[in-house]
């Protein structure tokens, strides 16, 4: 058993499970997001006392902190007891474009010039992933949620927001993948 779930799911198998994860959160009343589990946090340990914004009833979405909780455990469980130690199998065009950026072929899930140890104590890197952090945090209170919020969520309840907000995404990724990774790389 433990081959098989060692195995990437192929599209068939992941899709209707995401599909019948969102039809009972649509017939329980509930909205998919991850992005808002920090205002949750925040409020649950009292952030509301000095601002507005996290003075709410956190425990209405308490559910949510649930997915949260099992989303990082079953991180650990899968990366702990499911990992086959192999390096991601990326193709052909995406090692091209690795190596063209300055990049080896991953040995693990990323390239370790960009989030290996050493990276770390760069000045250049870091300052790189706080900058990164701090955008995406930015712009997930800024479009109202985060890229599976508004693309699963949003879209599968024929929201016109996240329709934009998705198209904001992809044009985002975009200009980041062909227009700045290569200057700042």
């Amino acid at each position: 058993m433990l081959e098989i779930l060692r195995q990437p799911w192929p599209w068939y198998v992941s899709g209707p499970v995401i599909a019948l994860v969102m039809v009972l959160l649509l017939f329980f009343g509930k909205s998919f997001g991850f992005s808002s589990n920090f205002r949750v946090l925040c409020a649950a340990c009292g952030a509301g006392k000095r601002v507005s914004f996290f003075d709410f009833d956190w425990r209405a979405q308490g559910w949510n902190l649930l997915f949260l909780v099992g989303a990082i455990g079953g991180g650990w469980l899968s990366s702990t007891f499911l990992a086959n130690g192999e390096a991601v199998q990326l193709s052909a065009a995406t090692l091209q474009d690795l190596q063209e950026l300055g990049f080896a072929a991953p040995q693990g899930m990323q390239p370790q010039e960009l989030f290996g140890s050493e990276a770390f104590f760069s000045p250049k890197h870091l300052l790189l992933l706080l900058a990164g952090g701090f955008l995406i945090g930015f712009g997930s209170r800024y479009a109202g949620g985060c890229t599976s919020g508004h693309a699963i969520s949003g879209l599968s309840n024929l929201q016109w927001p996240s329709l934009l907000a998705v198209v904001g995404f992809f044009v985002g990724g975009l200009l980041m993948t062909f227009v700045l990774f290569p200057l700042i790389f």
